[in-house]
C-alpha cells in the first residue's frame, strides 16, 4: 500500500466519518442540538474538501495509485452513507430517497467490480452525470445537517431536501446510465 499526502487525506476522510455520527451521541446536556448540528455540519465539510483536495494533489504531484484510486470512492461512500443515517434518524431525509442513494452506490460499485474482472472497468468510469449528483449530495448533507436558517435568510432544511431530491433523481438516472454501458457485455458474458 503506497502512503503518501492524498492517501492520508483519503484515511483522514474515513477517519472524520465517525465523528459525524458520534456528535450526535454526545448528551445534548453536554452539547446542544443546535452545536451538534453545527459541529457534525463543520466536520462534514472538512470531510468534503478533503475529497477535492486529495484527487487533486494526486494528480498535480503524479501520486496516483490503485489503491487510492479505491480507497477514494470507499471513503465517499461511507461518508454520504453515514451522514445519510444520521439524517434518516434525525427525521431530516426521507428513509425512501436514503434508500435509493445507498442502494445505488452498492449496486455501482458492484457493477464496476465486476467489470474491472472482467477488464472492462473503462465502461463504467465515473461520468459528469455521476460527479454532478455527487456535488448535489455533497452540497444538501450539510445544509440538512445544519438544520437552520444560515444568515438568518436561507432556509437550509428546504434548500436542502430539495438537493437531496435532485440527487435522488441523478442517482437513478446515472444507474440506468451505468448500467446502460454495462448491458452489452452482460449480455456478452451471459451474467442474465
Amino acid at each position: 500500500m503506497p502512503f503518501n499526502i492524498p492517501i492520508l487525506l483519503t484515511w483522514l476522510r474515513v477517519a472524520l466519518i465517525p465523528l459525524v455520527v458520534g456528535v450526535y451521541y454526545l448528551p445534548l446536556h453536554w452539547l446542544p442540538r443546535s452545536d451538534q448540528d453545527l459541529a457534525a455540519t463543520l466536520v462534514f465539510i472538512v470531510a468534503a474538501v478533503t475529497d477535492w483536495f486529495d484527487g487533486f494533489l494526486a494528480r498535480r504531484w503524479n501520486q496516483t495509485s490503485a489503491f487510492g484510486a479505491f480507497l477514494d470512492p470507499v471513503a465517499d461512500k461511507l461518508m454520504v452513507a453515514g451522514a445519510l443515517l444520521v439524517l434518516v434518524n434525525l427525521d431530516r431525509v426521507d428513509h425512501f430517497i436514503a434508500f435509493i442513494i445507498i442502494g445505488r452506490e452498492i449496486a455501482i460499485s458492484a457493477l464496476r467490480e465486476w467489470m474491472a474482472q472482467i477488464g472492462a472497468s473503462r465502461s463504467v468510469a465515473v461520468s459528469s452525470l455521476g460527479k454532478i449528483k455527487t456535488a448535489a449530495q455533497m452540497t444538501a448533507i450539510p445544509l440538512l445537517l445544519f438544520h437552520d436558517r444560515l444568515f438568518g435568510v436561507i432556509d437550509t432544511q428546504s434548500v436542502g431536501e430539495y438537493l437531496m431530491f435532485v440527487a435522488a433523481i441523478l442517482t437513478v438516472w446515472s444507474m440506468f446510465y451505468y448500467m446502460r454501458l454495462a448491458w452489452p457485455l452482460i449480455k456478452e458474458r451471459g451474467a442474465l
